[in-house]
């Protein structure tokens, strides 16, 4: 398989970012949670591994069971649901042979990798509005079940994922002007309802409502943080605090400082969701705007590979796993800055998690292979 393409053809640009964030987010790990770090490490090395594997590997061939794939990730968010661990409060993990695995992390790779290949398939209907319909409503069953979880943060990366996928299948720019007429305003009462001390949308004693009491919590401390500042904004502003305190340099990887928002446990999971705290307390303003600017090349390299993408299903992996890596990037930053109200979700590359890490990896090595396949094009033509 490697005769069919060119040593100059290889991203070795695209590597040495992935390679940079996710030492990066590997020296990380072990000042906020030692105990952590070995596994971080194998995943770096084992993900590095099936990625290059797979960029070798034409990804025609992976698309040709595409219908399978929707079918593993229903099973696998219906089995986390049944069979999962309890987490705080939240079903999103079960073990696997000795591993802890979170389905609603592979679940963003399946979904691409089958509409890359549902779109390409029914490509001259594609823009019927019974096609759009399909499409919608086979996308309910994982936002759903992820939602289920709960995992209020995945299912918004998830749903801003498969939104990315329509937009790169060159669906008709009037079908979004459309869902931007409705979802704006929706989204508006819904959020005025949520922020509601009686919202008829959160979860009471007779468990009706569709959102659980601590998340309605969350929105009102990042709206009023003084009147939560003890309660549920105290992480958010001490994650806010510690950045600040970091300056343009930081206070030094692994720093126990007295002062210190780790040393302290002033944040809960910072080798998780808020590796970023770690990042601008430690590294500073320099080390955080380094991976702020890594993580923008990869997301832009994913783009500019879907737009040099030899066909459509080309163009939707790459470009899918842009939206993936970008959206997901935004919002956990984002939380951990304040802009956003505090919801779980991981850094990519970065904070700590055996199958974030793998399956973005996983995601990477699809994308790589796309540009081989665009350049070997290229070449032959």
């Amino acid at each position: 398989m490697f005769k069919n393409y060119k040593f100059k053809d290889y991203d070795f640009k695209l590597i040495l970012y992935l390679c940079v964030i996710t030492v990066l987010g590997i020296l990380l790990v072990n000042s906020a949670q030692p105990d952590n770090t070995k596994k971080q490490l194998m995943g770096f090395i084992a993900g590095l591994a099936i990625m290059i594997i797979l960029s070798f590997i034409d990804y025609h061939i992976w698309l040709k069971i595409w219908p399978v794939y929707y079918f593993l990730m229903i099973g696998l968010l219906v089995a986390v649901l049944v069979k999962g661990n309890v987490s705080l409060g939240a079903k999103r993990w079960f073990t696997l042979f000795g591993i802890r695995f979170q389905p609603s992390e592979a679940a963003k790779i399946l979904l691409i990798l089958f509409f890359a290949q549902f779109i390409m398939k029914f490509k001259e209907r594609i823009n019927q509005w019974y096609m759009i319909l399909i499409m919608v409503v086979l996308a309910i069953p994982p936002v759903a079940l992820i939602f289920k979880e709960p995992d209020l943060s995945t299912t918004i990366v998830f749903a801003l994922i498969f939104l990315s996928i329509l937009f790169l299948g060159e669906i008709n720019y009037r079908y979004f002007i459309a869902l931007a007429a409705v979802g704006i305003p929706a989204f508006i009462i819904i959020f005025l309802l949520l922020i509601q001390p009686d919202s008829v949308l959160v979860k009471r004693d007779d468990n009706h409502g569709v959102v659980e009491g601590y998340q309605q919590l969350r929105v009102l401390a990042w709206l009023h943080p003084d009147e939560y500042e003890l309660e549920e904004a105290f992480q958010q502003q001490n994650s806010i605090m510690a950045i600040g305190s970091g300056q343009l340099t930081g206070k030094g990887l692994n720093n126990t400082g007295i002062n210190s928002v780790k040393k302290g446990n002033f944040i809960s999971e910072p080798q998780t969701d808020f590796i970023f705290t770690i990042a601008g307390e430690e590294l500073g303003f320099v080390g955080s705007a380094t991976i702020i600017i890594l993580l923008m090349l990869i997301t832009i390299e994913c783009f500019i590979v879907a737009f040099k993408a030899a066909d459509l299903p080309g163009r939707i992996i790459a470009g899918g796993m842009g939206a993936f890596i970008g959206f997901q990037s935004t919002i956990n930053i984002c939380v951990t800055t304040g802009l956003f109200p505090n919801t779980g979700i991981p850094l990519p590359f970065v904070s700590y998690g055996l199958t974030s890490l793998l399956v973005i990896y996983v995601g990477m090595g699809f994308v790589m292979n796309v540009r081989l396949q665009a350049q070997r094009k290229f070449n032959n033509d």
